[in-house]
C-alpha cells in the first residue's frame, strides 16, 4: 500500500514536505508542490484523514449534541452553526442525545479520543459536574449561560425576555394569562414560572401546559385554555410553531385577536410573521454562529446575544 514515503522518494522529496502539501501549507516552493501533487496522482495515492489530522493536531470537525431535530429553537441553533462551519471549512456532525444522559456522555468520549476538535451542546440531560472534566481533551460550548470556566457559551438572558414578554400582555390590560413550554424539567421552563411570577403573582397550575413542541399542541392548549372556567385573555406560548395552532383555534372559535385573546409567540419564524403573531426573537441563529466561532477559537469566553420583542397584530 501506497504510503507518503513512497509519494517522497517519487517525488524527490521529503516526507515533511510531502506532509506540508497534504495539509495545504502556504510555504511549500510551487516546483516542489507541483512534484508531490504529480506524484500522488501517479500512484493514485488516497490520503489517510486520520494520519493527517494526527499530523496536523486538528481534525477540523465539531460534534453538536441535540436533543432532537425537528424542533424550531434547534434546527435555528444548527442553522447558526452550519453557515460558520461552512464559512471556516469545518465538518459538523449531529450527535442526536433525546435528552439521554448515557448518550450525551457516550458523545464527550467521542471528544476525548480525537474524533473532534470540540463539541457544541445545544442543550443537556446531564449536571456540569459529568460534563466538564471532558473540557480538557478539547473545545466545549454551551448555547445557554454557564459560569463555569472550563466552558465556553453563546447565550441569551431568557429570563428577562419573558418577563418583558409578560410584561408588555399586562401593560395591554391582560391579567389573566396562560403560558406554555417545552420539557417541564427544563431550566428555561423553571426561568419562564418564575418570571410569570414575578409579574402576575401567584400561578394557577391550569394556566401552564408544557410539552408543547409543534403546531397541533399549541391548537389542544388553546381548547383546555379556553374551556376553563376563567378563560385567559391572553397566552404566552414557547414558540411560533406553537402559537400559529392556538391562533388557528380561536379563528375556528370565531374568536376576535386580539380583542378576545392575545397571543405572544417566540422565534420569529415564518408561520409567526404570515399570522401576525407577536414574537419574543431569541436570535437562535446568532447563538449558533457564535458558539460554533468559540469552538474553532478554542474560546471559553461567555458571548450574549441580544433579544428583541417584535409587536404584531396578535396583541
Amino acid at each position: 500500500m501506497t504510503n507518503i514515503n513512497d509519494i517522497a522518494r517519487l517525488a524527490g522529496v521529503s516526507v515533511s514536505t510531502v506532509s506540508r502539501v497534504l495539509n495545504n501549507y502556504k510555504y511549500v516552493a510551487n516546483d516542489k508542490r507541483e512534484a508531490v501533487l504529480k506524484a500522488i496522482e501517479e500512484m493514485n495515492y488516497t490520503p489517510n484523514k486520520n494520519a493527517i489530522d494526527l499530523i496536523r493536531g486538528e481534525t477540523r470537525a465539531i460534534g453538536v449534541i441535540l436533543p432532537y431535530n425537528n424542533n424550531p429553537a434547534f434546527d435555528q441553533i444548527l442553522n447558526g452553526i452550519l453557515n460558520k462551519a461552512l464559512e471556516k471549512d469545518f465538518l459538523i456532525t449531529v450527535l442526536p442525545s433525546n435528552y439521554r444522559k448515557e448518550k450525551e456522555v457516550e458523545y464527550l468520549h467521542k471528544l476525548k479520543s480525537k474524533l473532534y476538535d470540540g463539541i457544541i451542546i445545544t442543550s443537556r440531560a446531564n449536571d456540569w459536574e459529568t460534563i466538564i472534566p471532558f473540557s480538557k481533551y478539547g473545545s466545549i460550548v454551551a448555547c445557554e449561560y454557564t459560569q463555569h470556566k472550563e466552558i465556553g457559551c453563546s447565550y441569551l438572558d431568557r429570563y428577562s425576555s419573558y418577563l418583558d414578554a409578560f410584561q408588555l400582555l399586562k401593560n395591554k390590560g391582560h391579567d389573566v394569562v396562560a403560558f406554555t413550554s417545552a420539557r417541564l424539567e427544563s431550566n428555561s421552563t423553571k426561568q419562564l414560572i418564575d418570571a410569570y411570577i414575578e409579574i402576575f403573582g401567584e400561578l394557577q397550575p391550569e394556566y401552564h401546559l408544557s410539552e408543547c413542541h409543534c403546531l397541533e399542541d399549541g391548537y389542544e392548549a388553546a381548547k383546555k385554555f379556553m374551556h376553563l372556567h376563567k378563560k385567559p385573555t391572553a397566552i404566552y406560548a414557547n414558540g411560533d410553531e406553537v402559537a400559529g395552532g392556538m391562533y388557528l383555534y380561536a379563528k375556528s372559535q370565531q374568536l376576535k385577536i386580539p380583542t378576545d385573546l392575545a397571543i405572544i409567540g417566540q422565534a420569529n419564524q415564518p408561520i409567526g410573521i404570515g399570522m401576525g403573531i407577536s414574537t419574543v426573537d431569541h436570535q437562535l441563529t446568532k447563538v449558533g454562529e457564535q458558539a460554533c466561532s468559540l469552538v474553532i477559537k478554542k474560546s471559553r469566553d461567555k458571548v450574549k446575544i441580544p433579544y428583541q420583542i417584535i409587536e404584531r397584530d396578535s396583541v
